[in-house]
């Protein structure tokens, strides 16, 4: 007999990157080439939530914790500098934002492994649990200090994620209740509301990008994407920039 309950959740996360990076591109084709046109900014609302999202799976599955780390933190730095060059403007990209949010992550998991783990000290647990939160008191700190894309909400969007996420060991039974994907997006809805809340204006239409979440099918995809986001997220930048620069020569 063949199941005959209907398949919602259809999308990879390579389709929800996808999604997410043709976003992101309209999105900033409205800053740089149309800004005057609100319809780019609220379609570009569903890149952030969706990029969350999938960081936060990323360290679920990831192999290599630190190496996972330093690509998104060096390419972020790589980008701010070349950003701060060139306009003498000290800005933290969103892949900063997400170097944090990946450091909070892997703290908040050591944290859950050293609580789930029943040979583990009670100074064991005491010390991952200072780990964790002396990662979100230092990003804190940084997003006090210096302009970061999206600022601190945006950095622990994806913590929110993570929470319900099984620890990588110990995991107890209960996470085999929450942990299906659907508290993962209860996770980054909380996100989406109190970035709503703090900045207000266009971070409303983000929530356009929950019913997306809803479908994702738990499954990366045919084709290996791992890279894909870090390139074509500053090569979009410089032909968008390119484009203006042309257009700017040709009306002088």
């Amino acid at each position: 007999m063949t199941d005959s309950k209907p398949k919602i959740r259809v999308l990879s996360g390579n389709m929800l990157k996808i999604i997410a990076a043709v976003s992101m591109l309209i999105d900033h084709m409205g800053a740089v080439l149309f800004p005057g046109v609100m319809i780019f900014r609220i379609l570009g609302r569903i890149a952030f939530p969706i990029f969350a999202f999938m960081i936060a799976e990323g360290c679920r599955y990831t192999k290599n914790r630190i190496k996972y780390f330093l690509l998104v933190f060096s390419m972020g730095l790589g980008y701010t500098l070349v950003f701060y060059v060139y306009s003498k403007i000290l800005y933290f990209c969103i892949l900063i934002t997400f170097a944090f949010a990946i450091l909070m992550i892997f703290g908040l998991d050591r944290f859950k492994c050293s609580i789930f783990d029943k040979k583990a000290s009670i100074l064991s647990k005491i010390f991952w649990g200072i780990v964790f939160l002396s990662s979100v008191l230092l990003c804190f700190w940084f997003n006090s200090e210096f302009r970061v894309d999206y600022g601190f909400v945006g950095c622990i969007t994806p913590v929110l994620v993570s929470l319900f996420h099984p620890p990588s060991k110990n995991a107890p039974a209960l996470y085999a209740k929450i942990g299906n994907g659907l508290w993962s997006v209860i996770g980054v809805t909380v996100g989406v509301a109190l970035l709503a809340i703090v900045y207000g204006g266009v971070r409303y239409y983000a929530f356009l990008a929950i019913p997306l979440l809803l479908l994702y099918s738990g499954k990366r995809g045919k084709r290996k994407m791992k890279y894909f986001f870090y390139v074509f997220y500053p090569t979009h930048l410089l032909l968008l920039e390119g484009i203006y620069m042309l257009i700017e020569m040709i009306k002088g």
